[in-house]
């Protein structure tokens, strides 16, 4: 026997009760295998599992792959969502630190997205939102999104950066500069961006209620 590394986030947590806890497997053991494992430790995580992504050692694997043994295995939820800057932070954002990270003479389109929290989903009075990430996992995602925009947009400079715990209304969630020698690039780069980023890196968030709570993604 041997052991790996387990560590649950957001839905995943609360549902396991715990952040991190350490699994004796056997060797060549599958991660549909591990799960089934965590299924029987945690029950009441099992209803979750069909709708989680998971990542060996900070890369998403298939339920078929082999988990090394002393890896680090990480139960991603749905996430709510080159060079330059890509950073998870837990302080307030302003919007000029990843327009700087991108600037340059070179750069004549330079377009900026800022993402704030809402006061209202759906007709709901959102009193707070809470973020919560797998750090070096979404660090690293976001610099690959980075790659790919600088490959696919001629060049193209990205930064994002993005928050994570207590948020409320009206405060910034995340920043994203995007720059290019022309400005159409520095359009679709920046849209390219807030798309993945929403798609595959390990950010989840949490709105709050009046009448109750919801992680964004797994519906009430």
């Amino acid at each position: 026997m041997a052991s790996i590394t387990v560590l649950y986030f957001a839905a995943a947590r609360e549902r396991a009760g715990t952040q991190r806890e350490t699994l004796e497997v056997s060797g060549g053991m599958r991660v549909q295998e591990v799960l089934r494992l965590l299924a029987e430790r945690h029950p009441t995580l099992g209803p979750l599992l069909p709708h989680l992504r998971v990542a060996v050692n900070q890369e998403f694997v298939d339920p078929s792959a082999e988990v090394p043994v002393g890896a680090e295995l990480a139960l991603i939820p749905p996430v709510s969502g080159g060079s330059g800057l890509f950073s998870v932070v837990d302080r307030p954002l302003r919007l000029e630190d990843v327009v700087a990270a991108v600037s340059g003479e070179a750069y004549g389109g330079l377009v900026t997205f800022s993402g704030s929290v809402r006061n209202q989903t759906k007709g709901r009075r959102v009193l707070r939102l809470e973020y919560e990430a797998y750090p070096p996992m979404a660090e690293k995602r976001l610099a690959a999104i980075g790659a790919e925009v600088a490959e696919r947009f001629h060049g193209t400079r990205l930064a994002i950066m993005h928050r994570v715990g207590t948020l409320m209304p009206g405060e910034l969630a995340v920043v994203i500069a995007a720059a290019a020698p022309h400005r159409k690039e520095a359009f679709l780069a920046c849209e390219h961006a807030i798309e993945r980023l929403k798609q595959d890196v390990p950010i989840w968030k949490k709105e709050f209620f009046e009448d109750g709570e919801v992680w964004v993604g797994l519906g009430p």
